[in-house]
């Protein structure tokens, strides 16, 4: 194969990761770290395009990689409208969509419209996005919700459960699209996906209030409750809103979204600490159940990823509840950008057509 080098770009909040692969093999890989007081100057996350992009080409430029063989340029996909997942081509309708998100600001946002401006600078080279947050294949009877002004949504960690579920096909010499698997992402926010041969037909909405708590996040609240305390007059909606997405979870209980800190914290003797920390784990695994159900049963693995699946205590509370719905596979931790490369990489190689956003 001719020597193809694809550049990957994962801006987050407050850092920008970049890594230069060449076909499948990292051979520059970069954290670049943005503090408060550099971002505060700007309004909206989009305004830092001209910021963070060239950041990118000067870390590129002292790095003396050529991007004289760059083919692709990969970003994260940000919070566009709902699609189906695949590589899509950075188009204008997606520049439009990434600079006026209809489901808000999010850095992620960055990560297409910084390939694009990139690629533009460079002979042959194009830009791509792949398994945004919003990938959406939930089946119609996923939507209901139980009231008709509330329909159920698909965001989740859907470029790595899609990643852990190709790369464990691949693993037993199988096709994704043969398989019916349940995928549990354990990061800051927990997802757990039930993947239809080759379609995400239910998932948590982990974002901001469905599912298990997490680190940072309190999954779904007793209802009324959470209606009385909207209406208590003792917090703003802004404040409601941080408890269930940011101080959440992990931060209300314990004081610290740091899954590594509990797990010493378990380990010391700390029975506080190990009750919230083992119900985690507990809520987790009765979605699990609710995905075995939606699978009928036919469940060919249950896949556990993300940072959380490096804590081997912490899996274990899983694996005990749900090992009789299906064999369990461990992928700790998450690569997002080798994701995001083998993705590009698919493209390249014509194993896969791009996907044109509408």
């Amino acid at each position: 194969m001719e020597d193809v080098r694809i550049l990957a770009i994962n801006p987050g909040s407050t850092s920008t990761k970049i890594a230069v692969y060449h076909n499948e093999e990292p051979i520059f890989v970069k954290n670049i770290k943005h503090s408060s007081k550099e971002l505060e100057k700007f309004d909206k996350i989009t305004d830092q395009l001209s910021y963070r992009k060239n950041l990118i080409i000067d870390e590129l430029n002292a790095s003396e990689i050529s991007d004289y063989h760059v083919k692709a340029i990969i970003g994260r996909g940000g919070l566009i409208k709902p699609i189906e997942s695949g590589v899509y081509l950075v188009n204008e309708q997606m520049i439009h969509d990434l600079k006026n998100s209809p489901l808000g600001e999010h850095a992620s946002n960055l990560g297409g419209l910084i390939a694009y401006d990139i690629a533009r600078s460079l002979p042959d080279a194009k830009a791509y996005i792949a398994n945004p947050v919003v990938v959406d294949e939930l089946e119609n009877i996923a939507r209901i919700s139980g009231h008709p002004l509330f329909q159920r949504k698909s965001i989740f960690h859907a470029l790595n459960q899609k990643a852990v579920a190709h790369e464990h096909a691949k693993s037993i010499l199988r096709k994704y699209e043969d398989l019916n698997l349940i995928v549990v992402h354990l990061g800051g926010g927990i997802t757990v996906g039930a993947h239809k041969k080759g379609r995400v037909i239910d998932v948590n909405q982990g974002l901001d209030g469905e599912g298990p708590f997490s680190p940072e996040r309190s999954g779904t609240l007793p209802v009324g409750d959470l209606v009385r305390v909207c209406f208590s007059n003792e917090y703003s909606q802004k404040e409601i809103k941080k408890m269930i997405t940011g101080k959440g979870g992990l931060v209300a209980y314990l004081g610290t979204n740091n899954a590594y800190e509990v797990e010493k914290r378990v380990e010391s003797g700390d029975q506080q600490a190990k009750l919230i920390y083992e119900a985690m784990a507990y809520q987790v695994s009765k979605t699990v159940g609710a995905m075995t159900a939606v699978l009928k049963g036919d469940v060919d693995g249950i896949l556990i990823t993300g940072g959380i699946a490096h804590d081997k205590w912490f899996v274990n509370q899983i694996i005990e509840r749900v090992y009789k719905f299906g064999p369990v596979y461990v992928y700790p931790g998450e690569d997002e950008m080798k994701a995001l490369a083998i993705n590009a990489l698919r493209v390249i190689k014509g194993e896969i057509k791009p996907k044109i956003y509408e």
